[in-house]
């Protein structure tokens, strides 16, 4: 056990997770993670944004809260791996432009209005004082390629090794949270851009979202006509996390329970008795995932629209990125997926909700706490840090607000795809991929 540690911290619009390292063995020593606080002033970025224009005042407590709650996070995970502020020797910190910007009481106006640039773009080192912060170790926060295309792109890309060795064609990098971070990276170049998702993925202003505490639900499958749930912990349902949503969204178009254009069907429209479930919430239908004499779980026709918006920026997005890159998505030779779901994603759920092409799916390898572990890479490598400013540098940022492009792909794909049941043989052999 060596005398120094390091803090690394994925700052997300609608998370925070951190971790304790130790530098000298790189064995992670704890980790902790919350809400972000600033949800307070509007679970998007773009809310965020709005109320720091608007008043000095939301703009300082924005950057308080955070401030106070990483300071918690820190001091939680010294006292959990029983080790003292004495012994930190490096803070870093990865977040979207905004997030940034905002935790460190920067004015943000350049983000929030056209051309959306941040005020800083290599990565920043600042004394832990100008944050408040009763720490040793200097902060380091990292660097901002473009308005929208952040530190926790850089470290997401950062934590994937060898992003530029491609042998299997281009290589798609989707960070699916709150803010759509997305990067391509074919023929040498690495395209990034950002899509305002929302967040619906990590299960953030839906009726029941939640995040993936014990006993949200984190998916969702069929026996027969039988709903089973998945939650985490295997405890009893309480709300439902971002692969929860997107599981049972899936599973009911599989069914025939959602039409393509997002519409939850009536009871009397839908064949089998899983209609059942469809019943009317305050002044819309919702189809009811589960119902104890505590708890009441369910996704209304609102919740799907926010998926399929999400869904579609994202897809949207991706296009743009193909059509820069001059490559079709039948082209992308491996993908790389990670964001706070809550669950391991199912690429066949992506699929089905019109994210992935079937190539994709063939493709895809999951990686849990990405950025995150973007950021305990460059602590804990020789010159990582350096590193880090380097790949930003070599990141083309797409951007995408107001362009016909996006907004031509966004039109093509906001409704799911047309579902074609699969065969009893297909099913079977697609067993394994189904389950969450």
């Amino acid at each position: 056990m060596s005398d120094r540690l390091a803090i690394a911290v994925d700052l997300g619009t609608t998370t925070l997770a951190a971790s304790l390292l130790d530098t000298v063995s790189g064995e992670r020593l704890a980790v902790a993670g919350s809400l972000n606080p600033q949800r307070e002033f509007g679970a998007d970025v773009v809310s965020r944004l709005d109320a720091a224009c608007r008043s000095e005042e939301a703009r300082h407590r924005m950057a308080e809260l955070v401030r106070g709650e990483i300071r918690r996070l820190a001091h939680e995970l010294l006292e959990s791996a029983g080790r003292s502020t004495d012994n930190l020797v490096a803070v870093a910190v990865a977040g979207n432009p905004a997030m940034e910007h905002l935790l460190l009481g920067f004015p943000v106006t350049s983000l929030a209005f056209p051309p959306y640039r941040p005020l800083f773009i290599a990565g920043k080192t600042v004394p832990p004082s100008e944050l408040g912060w009763d720490l040793p170790a200097e902060v380091f926060l990292f660097p901002l390629p473009g308005g929208f295309v952040g530190g926790d792109t850089v470290a997401f890309l950062h934590g994937v090794a060898d992003v530029f060795s491609t042998p299997s064609g281009p290589s798609l990098y989707l960070d699916l949270g709150t803010n759509g971070e997305i990067a391509l990276a074919a023929d040498g170049k690495l395209l990034a851009t950002s899509a305002a998702a929302g967040p619906a993925f990590e299960g953030g202003n839906l009726s029941c979202g939640m995040a993936a505490l014990p006993g949200v639900i984190s998916g969702v499958t069929l026996d027969g006509e039988r709903l089973i749930i998945t939650t985490v912990g295997g405890k009893p349902a309480t709300g439902i996390c971002g692969s929860g949503v997107l599981s049972a969204i899936a599973l009911l178009l599989d069914q025939g329970v959602i039409d393509p254009t997002g519409r939850l069907l009536p009871p009397e429209a839908i064949p089998s008795s899983i209609g059942n479930r469809v019943t009317t919430m305050g002044d819309e239908l919702a189809f009811v995932l589960h119902r104890d004499a505590t708890r009441t779980v369910w996704l209304s026709q609102e919740d799907i629209r926010q998926v399929q918006l999400a869904k579609g920026a994202i897809r949207a997005g991706m296009e743009v990125l193909f059509d820069r890159a001059g490559i079709g998505s039948g082209e992308v030779g491996s993908v790389v997926l990670t964001g706070s779901f809550g669950a391991v994603l199912d690429p066949v759920s992506l699929k089905t909700i019109g994210i992935f092409t079937e190539n994709m799916v063939q493709t895809t390898r999951f990686v849990r706490e990405g950025a995150l572990c973007g950021v305990e890479r460059a602590l804990l490598a020789p010159g990582g840090l350096a590193a880090v400013d380097r790949l930003a540098g070599e990141l083309r940022v797409i951007p995408l607000s107001g362009t016909p492009a996006f907004e031509k792909h966004f039109l093509q794909h906001i409704n799911f795809p047309q579902f074609r049941r699969p065969s009893t043989t297909e099913t079977r052999s697609h067993g394994e991929k189904l389950r969450i």
